[in-house]
């Protein structure tokens, strides 16, 4: 446990003068009993359960002062306390190499499969939206909160050739943040920029951006599921990059097989292999994590795994008040008791 005032720990040096004072007490009362016959007698028809209950109240009061001098200290704990993800952007391979049937049904399918269960795990309240991607990347539902208009999404990915895992995550970059001016060409050689617009020119397009701590942007994440074999487009270290500059945590779940599988697509032959890799290197790059799923059940849970890591969150908080809650509570009990057998408070 941390504290925001450590200092005032020192005010539990009292609690030993408050035990010896009480000590004090006890023995100067015995000393009167010596001295007064009449109350030793008095001691001595109360019994002993009388004797116990008069230590009670002061050891109640004792624990309070206690309870008090850490809540004054400001304490901290670290709390589960719901997320304020408010937007998570799905970028799946809807490339041929996921036609594979190492994964049962096929890679494609056990996706779309789970995709579909993590959509009903998460808050309603939970903006989702879908980037597909294969030789080039396309928005397939923008950010919402309509469950079935992502469903239907997930539903309508076609096949296509090539594996551009860069692109998907400029596209959900630029998804997450339209106003950035986020695109492609962002990783184009100079000289095959664009140019600007004669309307355009001599304004600034783009905002001063000043990169931030990776995954500090709390708001929205990113869960790509992939084979991990980039064939084309930017390199996906390089879109990891501008993620993490922008504080974006992009979650990688690997599908498929190590070993992999032949597969035939639109006439070509090909392996196909999962690259764990990039994947990993991804997911570090951004402070986030990476998965796999060896079989549909395994995709089925790394998806269950997200969506409490998304929607649950570890906080250190302080919790001085529960402290302080305590400690009154045990004065007032202290004092009751006190009051219901001795008619006087401690």
């Amino acid at each position: 446990m941390n504290f925001l005032w450590p200092q005032f720990l020192w005010l539990a040096l009292a609690l030993p003068v408050l035990v010896l004072l009480y000590l004090w007490l006890l023995r100067r009362k015995k000393k009167m009993a010596i001295r007064y016959a009449s109350l030793s007698i008095v001691r001595d028809a109360m019994g002993v359960g009388q004797s116990v209950r008069r230590h009670i109240p002061p050891l109640l009061f004792l624990l309070a002062m206690a309870t008090l001098v850490i809540a004054a200290a400001r304490p901290l704990a670290v709390v589960m306390l719901p997320s304020n993800q408010q937007t998570i952007i799905l970028a799946m391979d809807v490339s041929g190499s996921m036609r594979a049937a190492d994964v049962q049904p096929n890679r494609l399918a056990a996706a779309q499969n789970a995709a579909k269960s993590f959509l009903k795990e998460l808050p309603r309240t939970v903006k989702v939206g879908v980037v597909a991607f294969a030789g080039s990347a396309q928005v397939a539902q923008l950010p919402t909160t309509n469950r079935e208009d992502l469903v239907t999404a997930i539903d309508s990915f076609q096949l296509q050739r090539g594996t551009a895992t860069g692109n998907g995550l400029v596209m959900a970059l630029s998804t997450l943040f339209p106003d950035a001016g986020i695109g492609i060409d962002d990783f184009a050689p100079k000289s095959m920029q664009r140019g600007t617009p004669i309307e355009q020119a001599g304004k600034d397009t783009k905002k001063d951006f000043v990169p931030v701590t990776p995954g500090s942007y709390t708001s929205a994440a990113i869960i790509m599921l992939t084979d991990g074999q980039r064939t084309t487009g930017v390199d996906p270290l390089d879109a990891a990059k501008m993620a993490a500059d922008r504080g974006v945590r992009v979650y990688t779940v690997g599908v498929g097989t190590v070993d992999g599988e032949t597969i035939g697509f639109e006439g070509w032959s090909m392996r196909v292999r999962l690259d764990e890799d990039t994947l990993k290197a991804i997911a570090n790059k951004t402070q986030a994590e990476y998965f796999y799923a060896g079989t549909a059940e395994d995709l089925k849970k790394v998806y269950e795994t997200l969506s409490s890591r998304l929607t649950v969150e570890k906080k250190e908080t302080e919790i001085s008040a529960l402290f302080a809650l305590g400690a009154a509570a045990l004065m007032l009990l202290s004092a009751g008791l006190s009051l219901l057998w001795f008619n006087r408070i401690l």
